[in-house]
């Protein structure tokens, strides 16, 4: 089984990126760190339920990365999208054997005192043009939601748009439940996410 951890809003820049979620939300976020294996640096939006929001891009002075980045942020172009969201599970090994092949491969990422395990694909792109859910497992006890202040803000609803938004319901179904995630039909691929704020009620895509 598996359940939201938290979603990403990729931007070519992280100034760009961090600026789209504070200027959609009317919240600051807070440094978040680097990603030596993918060559990316992020900063955070701590929520009151447990989740974050994650601001991401490709990280102008780290060394190329080895191999292709996670959240397909090679092919990022643009202005800042919400492009991801993340669920975690306590045995990703086992998760990843029921579902689609290019949901990824483990890799065994480290960020200051925090450690984890995520479904990267080779070609970093997810099944369903990005709308199938990246996976991780955290290892040691910590989450970045621990870590973060609250922000006054709450996930109300998230909607995965796909023109087969169908199929992928149905191949999450077993493993997922979360009456806050939705599955929406349409020309295209996007996700749409409405928020509680301190100041009303907001929306990030």
């Amino acid at each position: 089984m598996m359940e939201l951890d938290h979603i990403a809003m990729s931007g070519v820049t992280l100034e760009e990126a961090t600026a789209a979620v504070e200027n959609a939300l009317g919240v600051r976020l807070q440094p978040g760190g680097k990603h030596d294996v993918f060559g990316t640096h992020n900063t955070l939006l701590g929520l009151d339920d447990g989740l974050y929001v994650e601001a991401i891009s490709t990280d102008p002075d780290a060394d190329v990365p080895v191999r292709t980045r996670w959240f397909d942020l090679d092919r990022v172009s643009g202005p800042p999208r919400l492009s991801n969201w993340i669920c975690r599970t306590a045995d990703l090994t086992g998760l990843l054997e029921n579902l689609p092949a290019q949901a990824g491969n483990p890799v065994a990422l480290t960020r200051g005192a925090l450690s984890w395990d995520m479904a990267v694909p080779a070609d970093g792109v997810l099944p369903f043009d990005n709308m199938h859910p990246a996976l991780i497992q955290w290892r040691g006890g910590g989450h970045p939601s621990a870590m973060l202040r609250p922000s006054g803000c709450t996930l109300r609803r998230l909607s995965a748009v796909h023109p087969q938004a169908g199929d992928l319901k149905a191949v999450l179904a077993p493993v997922f439940t979360d009456p806050r995630v939705v599955f929406e039909t349409g020309a295209a691929p996007k996700l749409v996410a409405e928020f509680d704020t301190p100041h009303g009620r907001r929306m990030l895509q």
